[in-house]
């Protein structure tokens, strides 16, 4: 692995497949040096990645119900502190 690569490590938890969710983050402002704040509400893949020593992890948040207007795509990965339940837990 070349010195300036980052580890990835992909899993999946079964406990966070299919529930609802929330998340926050951040993003670049094109055209500055400056990064706004963007929400997501959606369902957990379950899948998972951990990033780098220790392990940063980050959830696939699926199936957008709400994503910042212009996001092209149906699902965003969260960074684990980032992301907050929003439904009971399964039975």
């Amino acid at each position: 692995m070349p010195p300036d690569a980052i580890s990835a490590r992909p899993g999946f938890d079964a406990t966070l497949a299919g529930r609802r969710a929330e998340c926050d983050g951040g993003s670049a402002i094109p055209g500055t040096r400056y990064a706004g704040r963007e929400e997501f509400t959606g369902t957990l893949s379950g899948e998972y990645v951990d990033h780098g020593d220790p392990p940063w992890r980050w959830y696939r948040l699926c199936d957008l119900e709400r994503k910042p207007p212009g996001y092209p795509a149906d699902s965003v990965w969260c960074e684990a502190q980032s992301l907050f339940l929003i439904d009971a837990a399964a039975p």
